[in-house]
Order: structure tokens, then sequence, then C-alpha cells
């Protein structure tokens, strides 16, 4: 290794060039070769230039754009999300951004990346995939460039407000796929005995899969007939109440310390969505999966005359809007609620004409 002469204000010299080393604005070391100077005191003047116009830039509170490639800043962007998101959410979000996102933009500066390269990848990726999916991964890589722009490593998002309706992109309103109480109660019937309380769970309560899974003794309050969900998808603790159904179930399992899971570790998601179709086909049900179980639930609470904000909560929406698909399946319930009104107009007299 050739031998490297230190302690000269920053300055070095290697193979017989004269090279500087330096901390940027944010803190990071720098070496960099200085071509074409001859002498230690050019090589000084070089980087107190350098020196200079850093600490420019930290009294203008100004950073200037990073040189990393995209793909460079992934990692960071993954572990910073994993303390952050359900593990299924975050294999999800790598699973975007090293199998898609990566392969598109991996090697564009960070700083380089345009509007018109996202809008490419958008383009490209419809010719492909559903309008959803690719909203997903557009609102990945709008995520990881604003915690870009937070980090002081580029000036701006370029991915700001794309991938909605300004780039003929809508997300769909979302399926509703759900079975009258005879045909539940066919399919429960037909699970495997070991998948039967966890179908049953998902229909009673309207959980996700995740959360039946990762559910431990400690979250369930029986006599209170509540179970608390710590961190769901949505990164919020939530509540879920059970009804006499939901109890029953939970009753008939043999209980185990408070930290140890309700079901198997054993037990993966991909078994218990394959077991359930098998069951479903078994009994002549088509075109139902797992997750239909929860629309089964949302969408009779609904029709048995609960509003949209009790079934949001018990789903733990954030948003109305996902929950508003089940709105139309309370006709008769809406009607109802209409009638009431009239015991409140019943005192006031009609006009002339019945208007």
């Amino acid at each position: 290794m050739a031998e490297k002469k230190k302690n000269r204000d920053g300055i070095f010299q290697r193979r017989g060039q004269f090279w500087m080393s330096f901390q940027d604005s944010r803190g990071k070391r720098h070496q960099c070769v200085l071509k074409g100077v001859i002498s230690l005191t050019e090589a000084k003047n070089r980087r107190a230039l350098k020196i200079a116009e850093i600490e420019k830039h930290k009294l203008l509170g100004h950073v200037p754009a990073t040189k990393d490639v995209f793909a460079t800043i992934i990692p960071n962007y993954l572990i910073h999300q994993k303390a952050r998101l359900t593990p299924e959410s975050y294999e999800r979000t790598r699973g975007i951004l090293e199998v898609h996102l990566k392969s598109f933009f991996g090697t564009m500066p960070l700083a380089g990346i345009r509007r018109a390269d996202v809008q490419k990848y958008i383009t490209q990726r419809l010719g492909e995939v559903s309008t959803d999916t690719v909203i997903k991964e557009i609102n990945v890589l709008k995520h990881l460039l604003g915690l870009a722009m937070e980090w002081e490593m580029i000036p701006k998002n370029p991915a700001y407000r794309m991938g909605g309706k300004k780039d003929n992109m809508k997300a769909s309103p979302g399926r509703v796929r759900y079975l009258q109480p005879a045909e539940l109660n066919v399919v429960l019937e037909a699970c495997p005995e070991w998948l039967r309380p966890i179908a049953s769970l998902l229909a009673y309560t309207g959980m996700r899969r995740s959360e039946v899974l990762r559910l431990r003794w400690r979250d369930l309050d029986i006599k209170g007939g509540e179970i608390m969900l710590p961190k769901t998808k949505n990164g919020d603790a939530r509540v879920v109440h059970l009804n006499d159904r939901a109890s029953d179930v939970v009753k008939s399992l043999t209980r185990g310390f408070p930290a140890a899971r309700v079901f198997s570790e054993d037990i993966t998601a991909e078994n218990v969505s394959v077991a359930f179709i098998r069951a479903c086909r078994s009994v002549g049900i088509a075109d139902f999966s797992l997750h239909d179980l929860r629309h089964t639930m949302a969408s009779w609470m609904r029709m048995t005359g609960s509003d949209l904000q009790d079934v949001a909560k018990q789903l733990g929406h954030r948003d109305l809007r996902m929950t508003n698909r089940y709105a139309h399946l309370s006709g008769d319930h809406l009607s109802t609620a209409v009638k009431r009104l009239d015991s409140v107009f019943a005192p006031l007299k009609l006009g002339k004409e019945g208007a």
C-alpha cells in the first residue's frame, strides 16, 4: 500500500498527488484528489476555498444536493420504515423498492430524478399491472423522496402530487364480496379444525389476517368483550369489540401464558389463505378469499343498522372513504331513518297545494 502522509491541515499525499480531506455540511467525511496541484501551499488554498463554501452553506441553511444514486438511499429508508410499519407492510414496501423502483431508478442520481422520469415509470407500469398497484408504488416513491428532502439530500420532491387524478389515476372503490349467514356456516364447517377458530374470528370481528395471527393472550379481555390490538396496519392501537360468537371462539381455545401467541407461530399467513380457499372450493363457494370474511362482517354490520362510523371503528379505518364501499348495503335502514322525520315534521301544516 502506498505511503500516505497526513497531518497537514487536511492535506496529504498519495502516489505523488495531493489529496484533501474535509467534512461536508451534513458532517460526512470526504477525501478527493486535487488534480493539477503541485505544491502544498496551493493544496491548502484549494481546501480553504472548499471549507469556506461549506461554511457558507451552513450559514445560509442551504445544503447542496447529494451525488448519491437512488439505490444508495434504499437501505436507510428501509431502516427508517422498519420501526414504523407492521412486518407485513414492511415486506410489501421492501418488495416495491427492491423489485420495481430500484430496477427503474436505481442507477439514477437521486438529485437528478425529474417528474418526467416518474411519469415514464407510471406509463410503463400501467401497461403491466393495475392502477391500484401503480398508485401504491408511487406512494412509496413519494414518501422516500419526501424523506430525502427532510434529510437534506435533494432540494425538492419530483414525485410530489404524482400518481393521482392529474395522471388519470384513481384507486378502485374496492371489492365487496360477502357471504350469507348460511353460506358462512357451511364454509366454517368445511375448514380444517386448526383453521376454523381463525376463520371464525375473522368473520365475527372483521380483524385482518395479520392481526389475528399476531394476537397474544394478554391482548384479550374476554370478560370486557374486547381485544386490544397494540399495533395495527396503520401503526395505531385499536380496540376490537367481541360479539357472543367471537367470545365463544376465544373461550374454546386452550389459554396460554400472557405473552404467548393465541395461535401457533408455525401457522403462516400463506397457509391460512390457501387452506381457506380450498375449504371454500370444497363446498362450491367460488370467488371468495380469506380477506372477504372481513367484508362479510362489515357488510352485515351495515345491513343490520350500524352507521359507517361504527363500521370504520371496528375495522380500524382512518378514512371513511375506505368504509364508504359498504354505504349502499343499508337501503332499508336508511329508509327507516328518513321516515323517522315524520314525527318531527308532523306538526307542520302543508301549503294549499300540498307542497
